[in-house]
């Protein structure tokens, strides 16, 4: 291990300039800021490294980057591994807040702070990092290696179902290493075999042509009051979504998914330390605990809301729109599509037909067999990697989302992550980070994985 250890030390100082050119590139998907030139980029990285590359460009959307390392020598040719990641980033916004600028890469205290470098970017060098020193060993690469780079992740992924379907004989392999991965609050490595999927909604209202003096509130409805009585009709003071039929199509998790999670503590101390939490979890007034409401629970979220007079000082109106964001966070069995149905329902029967639901993302949720072989290597070579079992954490889903439905759809293959964030990288945040730390061992437990999955 000390021989990879230095190999792999060589090949991140010997890479720094690239590995930071790539993420000065500000490839916003959301804002379509420099796409083609990070595929290009990423393209050149690749085979730079030694791979066969193909761009994916004729169903709409971003481009998305195939790859191929083929099996050394003493390698096995039959066996195929797929590595997902995606080269758009999040915009920088709120820039303010940030204590280094958001696209040049900083080094301070042992942490790499940039817009991107956790959320994906860094995931995907490791990956690239772990192959060549295996490729410069006398063994060579243990198996074939594909990887699937999108452009779109940041938005939801809404063309990447179409390029795996029609694609999905050249993504053919026996699992996937999903995109992201790392440390939580407890230091633990986390391996995470599922996602959530997603329902996200803009609610609208209007109450009038024209904003109206707020002197005739005495008799005069708003858009604000319309729209905010409306939300709360769909959750309770406890926290309980009260949409008829919202829970009824959850598909239980497997007795190895309850294990796994009932071993798993989550510390509301250090979450709220964290993010500096001003209230206690919401679990403490529901059925099930913190840990069984990240894995197997789904969520309804207000996300934004917008109406009437927002600035400083007063403006006495009554104001005549009113707008709402609504995320619902979904888990296996949930369909995007049917909960939008669930939700008009509840607003016609509760005497709000005149609020307007649009539908604008939907994912469904997917969860592999966390006792699938394939699985297993990930964790037995984290171990490895991260000293013992006592600091690797198998999850059967994580709590947000990504398109790893249409994996398990199209593809029919188990998915578990493997990355070098950490609890406090603050993906979608400012002042995003990974620690120097991480970014190596992420690169070992790559280097690990391949030699054992070549077996396994």
């Amino acid at each position: 291990m000390q021989k990879s250890l230095e190999s792999v030390t060589e090949i991140i100082n010997a890479h720094q300039d690239e590995f930071y050119d790539y993420l000065r590139l500000d490839s916003v998907s959301t804002q379509n800021l420099s796409i083609l030139p990070t595929v290009a980029y990423v393209k050149d990285m690749i085979e730079r490294t030694g791979g066969e590359t193909r761009i994916l460009d004729d169903l709409g959307g971003n481009p998305v980057v195939y790859a191929y390392f083929k099996a050394g020598p003493e390698g096995n040719a039959e066996k195929t591994v797929l590595f997902y990641n995606h080269y758009d980033v999040q915009p920088e916004d709120p820039v303010d807040e940030w204590e280094t600028p958001p696209f040049e890469p900083t080094v301070v205290d042992g942490k790499l702070y940039c817009r991107g470098v956790t959320d994906n970017k860094a995931n995907l060098v490791i990956r690239l990092y772990a192959i060549e020193h295996l490729l410069n060993t006398e063994e060579g690469l243990p198996c074939n290696v594909k990887f699937l780079i999108e452009g779109e992740e940041e938005n939801g992924s809404p063309n990447l179902n179409a390029y795996i379907e029609k694609y999905a004989d050249l993504f053919e392999s026996d699992g996937c290493i999903w995109e992201f991965g790392g440390k939580n609050e407890n230091e633990q490595f986390v391996i995470e075999t599922g996602v959530k999927g997603m329902a996200y909604f803009d609610l609208f209202v209007e109450s009038a042509d024209v904003d109206i003096h707020s002197s005739l509130g005495a008799v005069v409805d708003n858009a604000a009051w319309r729209l905010t009585h409306a939300l709360a009709s769909l959750r309770d003071k406890d926290n309980k979504v009260l949409v008829d039929g919202f829970y009824d199509d959850i598909k239980p998790p497997s007795s190895s998914a309850l294990k796994a999670v009932h071993e798993r503590t989550v510390s509301q101390k250090k979450i709220s330390d964290i993010y500096g939490l001003k209230h206690p979890f919401i679990t403490d007034k529901l059925d099930w605990t913190a840990e069984e409401a990240l894995a197997f629970y789904p969520t309804m979220t207000i996300c934004g809301l917008l109406s009437g007079y927002t600035e400083e000082g007063t403006k006495t109106v009554l104001p005549r729109k009113a707008s709402a964001k609504l995320d619902c966070r979904l888990v296996p069995g949930q369909d995007p599509k049917k909960i939008e149905q669930l939700i008009r329902q509840h607003l016609d029967r509760n005497g709000f037909s005149d609020v307007e639901l649009v539908l604008l993302k939907g994912q469904k949720a997917f969860r592999s067999d966390i006792d699938d072989p394939f699985v297993q290597t990930v964790r037995k070579s984290a171990e490895e990697i991260y000293g013992g079992p006592d600091n690797v954490v198998l999850s059967p889903t994580n709590a947000g989302t990504g398109p790893m439905y249409s994996f398990g759809q199209h593809l029919g293959i188990p998915v578990a992550s493997s990355g070098c964030g950490h609890a406090e990288g603050k993906a979608h945040a400012p002042n995003e980070s990974v620690r120097l730390k991480d970014f190596e061992e992420g690169t070992l437990h790559m280097v690990k994985f391949l030699q054992q999955f070549k077996d396994a």
